[in-house]
């Protein structure tokens, strides 16, 4: 079975520990292909395409230092951890009530090269070039300083190390921008101003050495590599 097979047959098999939010992102559960229907514009086939293009950036014999943030519950990578044993692996998170799923699932599969930081995106409590590879799932829409977030995780990125996630961008679906305006941005769930796929790609064209994004309906998949310079 590949990664790619393992993945879904883990999205599959959610049973007792799946939360509502876990339903909602891997669109697994019957309220939340409703939500991915009515918000995102997506059924599951859309829904596996772009979290497929934002996990494709950690290789498959990835065995370096990986920073994960936000982790949220690990819904999304903790299979993937469990097949890379040879990395170094921290996941980060400000919500301790959302990490204490992650830290369960990890526990639940045995993996032992994972450590969990409840920490601020904004202020990574880490040294300059600590990290071979960030990857950000669905994270940057909901931070409050999104300029501190994005030079946070260059400074403590390799030269040469890579960049990969997802995030939603406005423009792309006017009923899901709508939804955005009206819903998710006054709960509080998602935090202004959000980036357009034309501001994100110039941001990265600015900030490293190659870039590449790929949009499925309102969410941005992308690859960035820094440069070997300082």
């Amino acid at each position: 079975m590949n990664r790619q097979a393992k993945i879904k047959n883990a999205y599959k098999n959610l049973g007792g520990e799946a939360v509502f939010y876990d339903g909602m992102i891997t669109c697994s559960t019957l309220i939340g292909k409703f939500v991915c229907r009515l918000v995102w514009n997506m059924n599951k086939k859309k829904n596996d395409h772009y979290l497929n293009l934002a996990l494709a950036g950690i290789p498959q014999d990835f065995s370096g230092r990986l920073l994960e943030v936000p982790v949220g519950t690990g819904v999304l990578t903790i299979p993937i951890y469990q097949m890379l044993p040879k990395a170094d692996i921290t996941c980060l998170d400000y919500s301790a009530d959302m990490m204490a799923y992650a830290k369960k699932r990890a526990e639940n599969r045995d993996i032992k090269n994972i450590r969990f930081v409840q920490g601020d995106v904004g202020k990574l409590p880490f040294e300059d070039n600590s990290f071979d590879l960030v990857l950000s799932l669905n994270g940057f829409h909901a931070f409050p300083d999104k300029e501190a977030a994005y030079h946070e995780i260059f400074r403590v990125l390799k030269p040469g190390g890579i960049f990969c996630g997802c995030f939603y961008v406005e423009g792309n679906n006017r009923r899901t921008d709508w939804f955005i305006k009206k819903l998710y941005t006054p709960k509080g769930f998602f935090t202004p101003p959000y980036e357009t796929t034309d501001s994100l790609q110039k941001r990265f064209a600015d900030m490293y050495r190659k870039s590449e994004i790929r949009t499925v309906e309102s969410m941005a998949c992308f690859r960035c590599r820094r440069g070997n310079g300082i």
